[in-house]
This record gives C-alpha cells, structure tokens and sequence, in this order.
C-alpha cells in the first residue's frame, strides 16, 4: 500500500520500491517499453533494483544540460559588482564553482546508496518528520530557482524581439513566458526519463550555439581595461567567493542525489562524485572566464546585466545572429529550470504534501509562473532581490547541506530503506541533536549577511556589530560570512555530536 504521494508508509521491505500502485516487478512486455516515454510514477519511493541503469558518467549530462546557461557570463558582471579585479574575480569563481559543486558530487552519493530522493535519504540525518524544515527550506529555494530561470529566458526572448523589430512588448512577453513556461512544466511532470533525454539535446545545442556566441562578441574583449581594474580587500574577495558558491553549488545540494539515485549499487562512488563535479562545473567556469572579460571590459555592458543579465548580452551581437541565441538562452534556462522543478515537487512531497510527483511538479509549476510574472511585469530591480534570496537561503540550505555530508561520511553501511519512511524506525522522528543544530546555523548566519539592495532583509546582520566586524555598514558587512559559518557549524558539529546516534542506528536490527 502506498500513500498518494507514492511514499511508502510503514510497510514491509518488500513493499518499499511500490510507486503509484506499480510495483518493480515488471512484465518482461512492460520491460520491452520502458524505453518508451511516459510520466513517471515514482515519488519518494526507492527505486528498485530492476530499474537502476547507466553508469557515473550518465551523470554528466543533466549536470552539464542545466548548468550551460548563457547566464553564467552574466556572473562575470555579477562577480565583479563586488568590487575586485580580474584576477581576484577569477580565483573567487574557480573556487566558488568547483568547491560548491563538489559537495553536490558527495551528497549524489547519498543517493547511489540510498535510492531515493534527496529529501528523503536526509531523514537518516534529521528524522523522518525533523526532515520537513529543510524539506521546506529545499522546496522554496528549487521554487525560488525556477521562478528565476523562467522569468530570465521571458526577458532575453523580449529583448531579442525588440531588437529585431518584432515587438518586445507586453504581449511577446507574455507568449515568451507561456512557451518557457510550458516546456518546464511538461519536463517536470514527465519525469526522469524525458529530463535525461532533454538535457543531451540542451548540452549539444547550448555548448555549440554558446561557441558561437564566444567567437561573434570576443572582438569586444580589451585586456588592457580588464587588467586595469583595481583589487578589492579581502572582504569583498570573500563575499564574491560566497557569492558563487550560493549561485552555484549550493542551489543544487538539495537534488543532488535525485538523478543519482537511478544508479546500480555497483556504482563507483568516486565516478559519481567525480562526474557530478565535472558535469556540473566545466560550462560555469569556461563561461564565467569569458563573461569577467566581457564586463570588465564595459561599464556599460556591466552596468545593463544587472537590470536584464540575458538580455544585455544581446547588445554586442550582429543581427543575424539574434535568433539562434534566444535559442541557446532559452533552452539552457529551461535545461535548469526542469531540473529543479523536477526536485521541487520531491522537496513538496518530503515536506508532508500528499499528492501524486507528477501533480506536485504542476502546483510548483503555477507558483513558478506567478512568481515569473512578478519579476517580469512588476519588479524593478532584478539583481539587488537575486542576490538577496541567493544568500538569505543559501544560510539555512548550508547548515542542512553540513549536517548531511558529516552523517553522510560517518556512516559504514547502506540506508535502511524501510526505516527511512518511518517516524517508529532506526531514525526517529524529530531528533533534537540536528534540529538544534540547524536552528542555531542558521541563526548564526543570518546574523553575519547583509542584503542592503533588498529592503524586506535589512533585519540581517545583526551580529556584525556585536562581534566587532563594523556593523551592518562595516568592511564585513558584504563578505556573507554566515554563509560559510552555517556549513561549517552543521558539519562540525554533527561530526562531534552525532557519532554515537549513527552507530546505535547501524547497529540496531
């Protein structure tokens, strides 16, 4: 028996791969289909045995698929806001990039183990119902994420028209904006065999209109003016840092494991760590390079990103050349924006909603597009609120991502799977420990961010002063330290605190 979200419930070890009623035990006629698309009917249940495929490498491709977006030249502009040089710039983003899709390749390894959702298998660590605050926090970050991407590509395909001379107004916005819509809600209730499909198209397509795209706007690129640009201290190099890794990485830690999870148990578990970084990080990086020379060679350039960070890029283009990139904008956003309305609807389900995946991917869909229409129609300053629901999320999602990773590397044996959807079971129910430790993370962190651009988060800070970093006003105001402090207290302290709470789990029988 399975409840509506498709989670099993205490039942038998036998009954814990059921999905919408559908049990593992396949027909060797239905196995004859599988290649065939249709919606699929897994929830937060585990995936079987029978129906775990593809090597580490097969990682490569949603990783790179949904981190190809043209998007990351903006992060050249965004980067160098902070007030740094070229160099400063390109060491805060190699580092930010890298580092935080490497805690997404550990926590994938969670899912390899464990096969079941991110938000589930974080159970082990949090209790089956402690688990529901950062299943939330997961749920509004995803949410937030999509919203995002989908309100960008609207804003790049009006741009495009508009300099084509086909409009650009109200009304292509709104068809922009149905389309985009449209094509990441259908990827999101579909599921994982079309996302994995779609996102092979969205590499080749994105990585070789991209290429273009390099070799038509280099000629604007004047090394002299980029290497003028003076160093920032250390503070501004810290917050760029930050920055990058809550616009990189750590949107991701919390679906990490949602793709992995479709891996045999064979699976290296070093390939999968390895192919999640490296899928996740080559496109990033090759374009936040190329970006930084760009900004850094305008003001102008710098200057427009911040209000339309696709559409901006557009200005240095002939033409000709108009169309194909609205392409290679669109469905590189598109290619995240499926992503993560996929583990949306898993974080939703993991957060206590029980509705079948595909209807939860939809209820995430129609706050994706009000949310879109907001940004598109009403808001006026599209950088400033980004970046404040970057970092003010980024605390609370960093604490749980170094609670996981400690568990996660204190543990010997596979997850018991049965137990990870009882509140009766090995991991309890609300564990005090990691609720605790979460809260108070995620207070620290809070108390040492700033976000000055976003008035309704100008209550942050409030430890700057009391701590002797100058205030909300100070040098550290803008170095985001708490980001960095809610990860390091969360895994630190899980690592001191929950030894002994694992070890009673795996030796319990």
């Amino acid at each position: 028996m399975t409840d509506s979200s498709g989670s099993p419930d205490d039942r038998s070890s036998d009954a814990v791969s059921t999905a919408g009623g559908s049990t593992t035990e396949r027909s060797t006629t239905e196995r004859s289909t599988a290649r065939q698309l249709q919606v699929e009917t897994h929830g937060l249940d585990v995936i079987g045995d029978a129906e775990r495929k593809g090597t580490p490498k097969t990682l490569f491709w949603p990783w790179f698929g949904a981190n190809v977006s043209v998007l990351g030249l903006s992060y050249g502009a965004f980067v160098l806001g902070f007030g740094i040089s070229f160099w400063q710039a390109l060491v805060a983003g190699v580092i930010g990039i890298v580092f935080s899709f490497l805690l997404c390749g550990f926590v994938a390894v969670a899912g390899k183990r464990g096969s079941a959702p991110t938000m589930v298998l974080s159970r082990a660590a949090c209790g089956v119902r402690g688990n529901r605050l950062p299943s939330v926090v997961s749920w509004v970050l995803t949410v937030g994420w999509e919203t995002v991407l989908c309100a960008l590509a609207t804003l790049a395909t009006a741009t495009v028209f508009g300099r084509l001379g086909w409009g650009g107004g109200t009304g292509t916005q709104v068809i922009a904006l149905v389309v985009v819509a449209g094509l990441t809600v259908v990827g999101g209730v579909m599921g994982f065999d079309l996302i994995m499909r779609l996102q092979t198209v969205i590499t080749v397509v994105t990585g070789v209109l991209t290429v273009v795209y390099v070799a038509l706007v280099a000629d604007h690129i004047h090394w002299s003016t980029v290497s003028a640009l003076p160093a920032g201290s250390a503070q501004e190099f810290i917050g760029a840092l930050v920055f990058m890794m809550t616009g990189f990485g750590l949107g991701w830690v919390n679906a990490a494991a949602d793709y992995s999870r479709y891996l045999p148990r064979s699976s290296s578990s070093r390939g999968v760590v390895g192919w999640t970084t490296f899928g996740a990080s080559v496109a990033p990086l090759l374009l936040l390079v190329f970006g930084l020379l760009l900004a850094g060679s305008s003001t102008k350039l710098n200057d427009a990103v911040a209000a339309d960070p696709i559409g901006a890029l557009t200005t240095l283009l002939p033409t000709w050349f108009l169309v194909p990139f609205a392409v290679v904008a669109v469905l590189g956003l598109v290619g995240g924006a499926v992503l993560d309305i996929y583990s949306s609807g898993l974080a939703l389900l993991s957060a206590g909603l029980r509705i079948p995946r595909p209807l939860a991917a939809l209820v995430d869909g129609v706050l994706m597009i009000a949310g879109s229409v907001y940004i598109v129609f009403l808001a006026d300053d599209f950088l400033g609120q980004f970046m404040g629901f970057l970092t003010t999320l980024g605390v609370p999602i960093a604490a749980w991502c170094g609670i996981l990773l400690a568990d996660l590397s204190l543990r010997r044996r596979d997850y018991d799977e049965t137990d990870l959807y009882r509140p009766s079971g090995r991991y309890g129910d609300v564990p005090p420990t990691p609720l605790i430790l979460t809260l108070l993370a995620t207070g620290l962190g809070w108390g040492l961010v700033t976000n000055s651009a976003a008035s309704w988060l100008d209550w942050q800070g409030y430890l700057l002063g009391p701590l002797g970093l100058g205030g909300t006003s100070g040098a550290w105001a803008y170095a985001n330290l708490g980001v960095l402090a809610a990860l390091a207290v969360g895994f630190l302290g899980t690592l001191a605190l929950g030894r002994g709470r694992v070890r009673a789990q795996e030796g319990a029988v």
